[in-house]
């Protein structure tokens, strides 16, 4: 038993070791090899990497949408394939109806067949007869028009004939072999995309198949100990490897092929083992994680031993430790970890490559100006782009940033577009205005605006709104934040819990000129703790706080200042700031969270969230949830439409299922 004590306990400080020693060395040395402009970063990997298209392959037709042609096509056939009808009638010689009108009709002898698609005439039209034929069916020899059936009349008596009763032109309702598409004829130029239309096309000109550029085939990977496949059980201190899903659906948006190759922990053998296989296998390898120089960052080193590194270190923010590098003339790029600098240094670095490969042009960004609500510090030295949500303000688009940082998984997903901090400009300004390129569809905006507090029961209001055919924008900026976006003219409801110091009442003194204050629920705030603490267990919470104040030991978990719970939260402190008031994160889930994850012991949040977390709860005090409602004439039925959704029964029923009474 001792010896295994001693071994255990042997190896784990050879690992300790060993740890201490990489964050040594990687204090000693400089972060990143050297940091250049994102400018020079593009233009050093471009000087590296053609962006030639790769190779043709041929494909089936259903194979081909969205790919790109890497020959000009010719027609192998005409199209039509033969002169045919565009109407049903009679197909005739157009001089034997000189002269005729409704008074001196023409009369023509019908032939005794009638020409229906897909059969070829037997009989010639001669003078003075006329074939019946069908919308698509082949001219007889001898026709050189076709009138219309209704503008003819039917000779019932004798032989069958019939009257015309207006002449017709030479080649009237006829389409001549050829003259949609003639054999021979260069029918599209390479590097066309191939949709739909472009199939038909083909198609109709005589085309099984088509030579397309090649996709690129790209190895996508991802590093860190901390990584879970998707839908595994998350063990303490892992997160799911959202990036590896997040990159292949995006090289496949981009135009190329992914190969997932998984998640790989920071072992340098079995990771480098990994990258040989996916050069191997593909075109191009994207790796996120480990880029940087800190302890088990390996990734870097892997590139420099397989090859060369081009740049690593990027004058941007987010995406500064992005590495590119080629192996066996290959690209191979290295992403920084966080989703949203993964996603961004791939739209910015990948993707146009990606692009390039595939035979695709460059994309084309669009561009808005918009104006600037709040103020945006940013670090000099780095060119930042800060993702933004757009807004209809009362004089133009409001770009207002998305502050969920690098690590957030949604970041990317709720802009609309993304605005550059200049590498020498310190801050953007409220009220300043700056062009924000656009992501996707983002010039649609939303028919409802809501800025301010999140909670749980807000999403099935929202979700009716929804089913009722409105779209809408929903921003967690905290109470105070909506309060004052409403009265920017930013956002049509502001969710609001904030309680009055003065007079004790909830929201009442938020309401403004052009506002109004509608009820919505109201829901329990108290405090969370782990059961079974007997500094809270079978305790009032005026009791269990005054115990938790009165230990050194017991540490809290805080919330972000300008929220309605931070306001609760100083008011039950009255000036004092016991261990963990620093800590100051912007939800209840964060809270509970904490406290479940034993980093703290007790903290402030609604009952609901404690219920979900599995957290014992001690009530505090009632808090009114409500709504500031603006005016704002071009959201008044999106606004509406909110409203009923507050007084529909079904809705009321979903938010009493969360445990919240409705107003």
């Amino acid at each position: 038993m001792a010896l295994a004590m001693t071994d255990g306990s042997s190896a784990r400080s050879r690992a300790e070791t060993d740890l201490l020693a990489r964050i040594r060395a990687a204090a000693r040395q400089e972060q990143f090899l050297e940091v250049v402009s994102p400018e020079e970063a593009r233009a050093r990997f471009d000087r590296r990497v053609s962006g030639a298209a790769l190779p043709a392959e041929r494909v089936s037709l259903a194979d081909a949408l969205g790919r790109v042609l890497a020959h000009d096509v010719v027609a192998l056939a005409d199209a039509p394939p033969f002169d045919r009808s565009n109407v049903d009638g009679f197909a005739l010689r157009a001089l034997d109806t000189l002269g005729a009108s409704e008074s001196r009709p023409k009369v023509l002898r019908l032939n005794e067949e009638v020409v229906a698609c897909g059969h070829e005439p037997k009989l010639d039209v001669g003078g003075a007869t006329a074939t019946a034929v069908a919308t698509g069916g082949i001219i007889p020899r001898g026709a050189d028009a076709v009138v219309m059936i209704e503008h003819t009349e039917l000779i019932e008596h004798g032989a069958p004939a019939i009257e015309v009763r207006r002449p017709a032109s030479p080649g009237q309702f006829i389409s001549y072999a050829g003259s949609d598409i003639a054999r021979g004829e260069t029918l599209m130029r390479r590097g066309v995309r191939i949709g739909s239309r472009e199939i038909g096309m083909l198609v109709a000109a005589g085309h099984g198949a088509a030579e397309v550029v090649r996709r690129p085939r790209v190895a996508v990977l991802s590093t860190g100990d901390e990584l879970a496949a998707p839908g595994a059980t998350l063990k303490p201190a892992q997160v799911y490897d959202s990036n590896g899903a997040i990159l292949a659906a995006a090289v496949t948006e981009a135009g190329g092929e992914p190969v997932p190759f998984g998640a790989f922990p920071d072992d340098e053998a079995q990771l480098e083992t990994a990258v040989r296989a996916a050069l191997a296998a593909c075109d191009m390898v994207v790796l996120s994680g480990g880029t940087s120089k800190g302890a088990g960052d390996l990734s870097h080193g892997i590139v420099a031993r397989l090859g060369d590194i081009v740049v690593h270190g990027v004058a941007l923010k987010p995406g500064k430790p992005l590495c590119l590098g080629i192996a066996q003339h290959k690209p191979i790029i290295v992403l920084p970890g966080f989703p949203t600098s993964a996603i961004f240094t791939f739209h910015t670095f990948v993707a146009p490559l990606i692009r390039a490969f595939a035979g695709l042009p460059p994309e084309a960004a669009e561009e808005i100006a918009a104006r600037i609500p709040v103020r945006i510090a940013s670090e000099l030295g780095r060119q930042e782009f800060v993702l933004v949500s757009l807004i209809a303000g009362e004089n133009g688009p409001v770009a207002f940033p998305i502050g969920k940082g690098s690590g957030a998984v949604t970041s990317f997903s709720q802009a609309d577009g993304f605005l550059a901090i200049d590498a020498l400009a310190g801050a953007l300004e409220a009220g300043d205005e700056a062009r924000v390129t656009l992501i996707g569809s983002a010039a649609h905006a939303p028919d409802l605006v809501v800025m301010g507090s999140h909670d749980v029961a807000l999403d099935a209001v929202i979700g009716a709104v929804i089913e009722h055919g409105f779209t809408a924008r929903v921003l967690a900026v905290g109470s105070l934040g909506g309060a004052a976006a409403i009265a920017r003219g930013e956002c049509d409801i502001a969710p609001v819990h904030l309680v009055d110091p003065k007079s004790g009442k909830y929201n009442v003194h938020l309401v403004q000129p052009g506002v109004r204050l509608v009820p919505g629920w109201r829901r329990m705030q108290g405090i969370l703790y782990r059961r079974g603490d007997t500094r809270f267990d079978g305790r009032s919470a005026r009791d269990a706080l005054a115990a938790a104040l009165d230990d050194t030991a017991a540490l809290m978990v805080n919330r972000n200042a300008g929220s309605g719970t931070r306001v609760l939260m100083d008011t039950l402190l009255d000036g004092k700031k016991p261990p963990g008031y620093a800590n100051q994160p912007k939800s209840h889930n964060a809270v509970a969270a904490a406290i479940a994850q034993r980093r703290a012991d007790w903290g402030l949040a609604i009952e609901p969230v404690a219920a979900m977390y599995g957290l014992g709860f001690l009530p505090v005090a009632p808090e009114h949830y409500d709504f500031l409602v603006a005016g704002r004439p071009h959201a008044r039925a999106g606004v509406e439409a909110f409203l009923a959704a507050l007084q529909d029964e079904a809705t009321r029923a979903r938010i009493r299922g969360l445990g919240m009474e409705p107003a």
